[in-house]
């Protein structure tokens, strides 16, 4: 299974029992592996495909559809993974094909802003997590990221929540880590920006 591929180039070549027996032991270990790597695909993936989805959905059950429809579509399609990148990358760039997919059958729908996900790595220490803290600064960055164009959200979330390198990012958009690093630059200082004036307009308001 293509999860596995990459862990272990080294070790596809067949040893054991030749001729019948061996024949007969794909069969007989494929259902429990194929369970195993489908639990895993889901498992080690599922919250980072959920974040990209809705940095680009802005809905929490839209969101939750994307990620179901990106693991059918790896699972189905995951004899097409050639190993050229990682799988999370891979599965990245489905998740966000499909997001973009559903925003477009659902133009009508109006979607408001929802909460912001959960931190992947909370040893992340940046200006956008310090400023998370209290529910009216939450409610101020999920509006800020809403007024940021969809690549930059994606990159922002896949930065910022994920932890993911800009190589992985690259990657999975398929653009240039120098696009990568001047996106993030700019969305990061625009949020920064927008963030101040939330809090000088709340401070006022009070």
């Amino acid at each position: 299974m293509f999860l596995t591929r990459q862990r272990h180039r080294s070790e596809t070549r067949p040893t054991g029992p030749t001729g019948a027996q061996a024949g007969r032991a794909p069969t007989q270990i494929a259902p429990i592996q194929i369970d195993r790597d489908l639990q895993r695909l889901i498992t080690e993936y599922s919250p980072l495909i959920y974040h990209v989805a809705f940095s680009i959905l802005r809905d929490r059950g839209l969101a939750e559809d994307v990620v179901q429809e990106t693991m059918i579509k790896a699972w189905r399609h995951h004899e097409d993974f050639r190993g050229d990148s990682s799988v999370k990358t891979w599965l990245v760039r489905i998740g966000r094909n499909s997001a973009i997919d559903a925003l477009r059958r659902r133009r009508d729908l109006v979607t408001g802003a929802g909460a912001v996900p959960e931190t992947a790595d909370t040893s992340a220490s940046t200006d956008i997590e310090r400023v998370t803290e209290g529910r009216d600064a939450v409610t101020g960055l999920s509006a800020a990221l809403d007024r940021l164009d969809e690549l930059s959200r994606t990159m922002v979330v896949l930065r910022e929540v994920d932890a993911m390198s800009y190589q992985e990012i690259a990657d999975a958009l398929e653009v240039p880590v120098s696009t990568v690093k001047t996106r993030l630059l700019r969305a990061r200082r625009s949020l920064q920006a927008m963030l101040q004036e939330s809090q000088l307009e709340s401070g006022r308001a009070r």
